[in-house]
């Protein structure tokens, strides 16, 4: 006859047994939704087809990414209603003063900008990433999910976000800073990334531009990459990745939005950083993203609203976030190194400047007036500095992840 302790542990064993079990059927119901029906690869490939236009050239990197030399005039960009007759702008009619000093301090670190294995497309053309339909089923996901703020918290049941920022909130005309790169580690399921963002509104009247590097396994094979993100309404109906959807302008030849964004920094080990510059035309009301002094591509202003970023933002963002499922512990942020560890160990990103809205040039912003937001501080935080040289503003931010909720 079994004994009390006995019958318990049978118990267990059972309730054990039934929640593998249960847990079991779940994934494998899960993994059968996320396999496109047939109607649904129908879509995807018409998407695709969409997506990707038809090009002069192409070439192949040793990474097997696929870039295309697209007529400038007959990218995706177009197809957007908005846009239907916009004249193309080659450049700015001003770009900011870009004022880089390393020579007042010690540490120093190189900048990239970074080439596809110097691809350059000819004249009249744009170079674009091609989208594969491997990676539009993860891009499609990354649109649904969205990239959410401090001011517009992820409320997905089935998935979370962290971030650690440096934010300014004042009216600006747009922002610059150099952007640490570094490849944090992350699952299928997840992303990293770290960025320059501007914003205005709030809730479904949120107007949000990114732009900086992502980690992403599904689409970049745990390689950092050029990226950018923007919403209109709050990550209701728009929510546009790259090239994804119509929107973005690209203009430069040389430098691919997805492009990898390398060599990235090492451990106690030398540093790279991409000189981001993420700013309103004071003319055209276009907001342009540039990467040093390459002109990488624009957002029209007719995209965004007098209520959203089509006077400029409310407010700056520069740090990083990650996004995870619930089911499994968050990524790591940045180098994966908390931000007390300094320099060549923690992520940084250093020379914060903002285009203030009264004066319309680049000015270094009070100390006071940048503000840290961490949302998991034993998982992720953020350090302010303040210094000589590009490190007068600075920024270290970061950590090992590991969250759950």
């Amino acid at each position: 006859m079994p004994t009390m302790g006995s019958s318990n542990g049978l118990v267990l064993l059972i309730l054990l047994v039934l929640t593998i079990s249960l847990t079991l059927v779940a994934d494998a119901s899960q993994k059968r939704r996320e396999i496109p029906s047939e109607e649904e690869m129908i879509d995807l490939k018409r998407q695709l087809k969409a997506i990707n236009k038809p090009a002069l050239k192409s070439f192949k990197t040793e990474h097997g990414y696929i870039f295309d030399c697209i007529e400038m005039e007959k990218q995706l960009a177009f197809d957007h209603p908005l846009l239907k007759n916009h004249s193309i702008q080659l450049k700015p009619t001003s770009i900011p003063k870009w004022t880089s000093d390393n020579t007042t301090s010690k540490r120093s670190s190189s900048s990239l900008p970074f080439g596809q294995d110097d691809i350059t497309c000819p004249l009249g053309t744009v170079i674009v990433k091609r989208t594969t339909l491997e990676e539009l089923i993860p891009l499609q996901r990354l649109k649904s999910v969205g990239f959410f703020y401090p001011s517009s918290k992820n409320k997905n049941a089935d998935s979370t976000n962290h971030f650690a920022a440096a934010t300014y909130k004042r009216d600006t005309y747009g922002a610059l800073g150099n952007i640490n790169v570094w490849e944090p580690h992350v699952s299928s399921d997840q992303f990293s990334y770290a960025s320059i963002s501007v914003a205005r509104g709030s809730g479904n009247q949120l107007q949000s531009i990114s732009a900086g590097w992502i980690v992403y396994e599904l689409l970049n094979k745990k390689h950092s990459v050029l990226f950018t993100y923007w919403t209109t309404d709050g990550f209701q109906k728009t929510g546009c990745y790259n090239t994804l959807c119509p929107g973005f302008v690209q203009v430069s030849r040389k430098f691919a939005l997805g492009a990898l964004a390398k060599p990235v920094s090492t451990y106690n080990g030398q540093q790279y950083h991409l000189e981001v510059g993420l700013y309103q035309d004071s003319v055209t009301g276009d907001w342009w993203f540039l990467i040093k002094d390459e002109r990488i591509g624009y957002l029209p202003r007719s995209l965004f609203n007098d209520e959203g970023l089509a006077n400029g933002a409310s407010i700056v963002f520069w740090g990083g976030e990650v996004f995870s499922s619930v089911k499994e512990k968050s990524p790591s942020m940045g180098s994966g190194h908390f931000p007390f560890e300094g320099y060549k160990k923690a992520a940084y990103v250093n020379g914060l400047k903002v285009i203030d809205h009264q004066l319309a040039k680049v000015i270094i912003p009070p100390p006071t007036s940048i503000q840290l937001l961490a949302d998991s501080p034993h998982c992720y935080d953020a350090e302010k500095e303040i210094g000589k040289g590009d490190w007068s503003r600075a920024i270290f931010f970061g950590g090992p992840g590991g969250c759950t909720f």
